[in-house]
């Protein structure tokens, strides 16, 4: 079969964009284990919360792209405060079975509670954009997905600079690296650890916002994304957040190649290949394993 250079040129910025969203959902998870050092096996919901609060807020905005996203964002923060408050908070550092029940429990909650309300019928979301795109040269990309990927970038931005340079982004990282260290000097943990939840769970809301037009909207969507989000926090390095991009962006590239040219088997399960080898190879990760490092 003879492949042109457009085609290629095409599954490669289709894989960007793509994987520019996985990597929104797998700093989102990073975040957690990196303040809470718990697994959220239950970020997928809010992943699924941030589509669907898109798909039902666009027809009371005239399908205005900016407002339901941004509905989107507010509602999953607001969900992950509450999660936090009533669940997370509970749960100790490196209770890696509690946490993983807990989260799964809650997960199954959200999934089957969210079918019963809309089915699990697949949906398509419709925004103002429709299926208008951007012609670069011979390749063509639809203004939602070029909308996503310049949110991604936008919001990698963001979370650096607030990390790196806010009191705020100081006071997490101080409690992932150091927690008693951290009270010595009045961060109190408790207020962390929910800023960083709602904060991971605004970057899923963002995300599955961003998802709703582009993918069919159902409620076991998160369910592949949040094993995938975990696959590439383990092969970037536990707590690695720059780690969790790189590969998430190699990732989404990998998927649209081997989408193009295989079928979709093959296409959802290179992610777990790559995970098992890496594993084996480096069990750290493929960068260092550390607490919320941003670069």
């Amino acid at each position: 079969m003879e492949v042109s250079a457009t085609y290629l040129l095409q599954l490669l910025m289709n894989g960007l964009m793509l994987g520019l969203i996985y990597a929104l959902i797998a700093v989102g998870l990073a975040l957690i284990f990196g303040v809470l050092e718990v697994i959220n096996f239950a970020h997928g919901e809010l992943l699924m919360l941030g589509g669907y609060a898109m798909a039902l807020t666009l027809p009371l905005v005239g399908l205005s792209y900016w407002p339901s996203l941004l509905v989107a964002v507010i509602v999953t923060s607001l969900v992950g405060v509450v999660l936090y408050e009533v669940f997370l908070r509970h749960i100790g550092q490196k209770e890696f079975e509690r946490s993983i029940l807990t989260t799964l429990g809650i997960s199954m909650i959200l999934l089957y509670g969210m079918q019963y309300l809309f089915t699990a019928t697949p949906m398509m979301v419709d925004t103002a954009y429709g299926f208008d795109g951007v012609q670069i040269g011979s390749i063509r990309i639809t203004l939602t997905r070029l909308i996503a990927g310049a949110l991604s970038v936008a919001a990698f931005t963001g979370l650096y600079c607030l990390l790196r340079f806010t009191q705020f982004g100081r006071a997490m990282r101080a409690i992932a690296q150091n927690r008693e260290a951290a009270l010595m000097v009045g961060i109190k943990p408790r207020h962390v650890a929910r800023n960083a939840v709602a904060l991971a769970a605004a970057l899923c809301g963002l995300a599955g916002a961003a998802l709703a037009p582009i993918q069919l909207l159902h409620p076991a969507m998160g369910q592949a994304m949040i094993f995938k989000a975990f696959a590439l926090v383990v092969i970037g390095g536990l707590g690695n957040m720059t780690g969790a991009v790189v590969v998430a962006i190699a990732l989404g590239m990998i998927e649209s190649w081997i989408g193009g040219f295989f079928s979709i088997v093959w296409q959802e399960g290179a992610i777990f290949v790559i995970m098992i080898v890496a594993v084996l190879l480096r069990p750290d990760g493929l960068f260092k394993r550390g607490s919320m490092r941003v670069g």
